[in-house]
Formats: C-alpha cells, sequence, structure tokens
C-alpha cells in the first residue's frame, strides 16, 4: 500500500528501513522523505514505522556492528 503519495514511499519500504535500524520518525524522514511534502501521510508513517519495530527483535534494530559483537 502506498503511504506518501508525493515520495511514492510503500508501507514496504517502511518495514524495510525499520528492520535496518531506523528506530526513530525523524530518522524515517532522513530515509525516505517520508511526511516532508504535504504531511498528509504523517500519522500513517508513524504508525507503521511503530507497528513494525513492535514486531520486530529488539537485536535487529541494533548496528551491524553490535549484531556482530553479540554473536
Amino acid at each position: 500500500m502506498i503511504v506518501c503519495v508525493c515520495r511514492r514511499v510503500s508501507d514496504r519500504d517502511i518495514e524495510r528501513v525499520a528492520r535496518s535500524g531506523c528506530t526513530s520518525f525523524d530518522e524515517l524522514q532522513m530515509e525516505l522523505g517520508v511526511a516532508t511534502c504535504c504531511g498528509q501521510c504523517a500519522d500513517c508513517a508513524r504508525q507503521k514505522l511503530a507497528s513494525t519495530l513492535r514486531h520486530e527483535p529488539a537485536a535487529s534494530h541494533l548496528p551491524l556492528a553490535a549484531e556482530l559483537a553479540l554473536a
């Protein structure tokens, strides 16, 4: 589903970025540009980020170096 029409950002894009370590809405905006034009998608993008972070194991949000140190 398209979340941000202005930047052509889908829910899958948000999931991908969250799984790669994005943990805040500010980071999401920097990475994908979501909610930086008209702003209509901000609530939906925030909800998608939050739900993805809730369902992902905490270790998947660590930087790669930290993950390797834990292994």
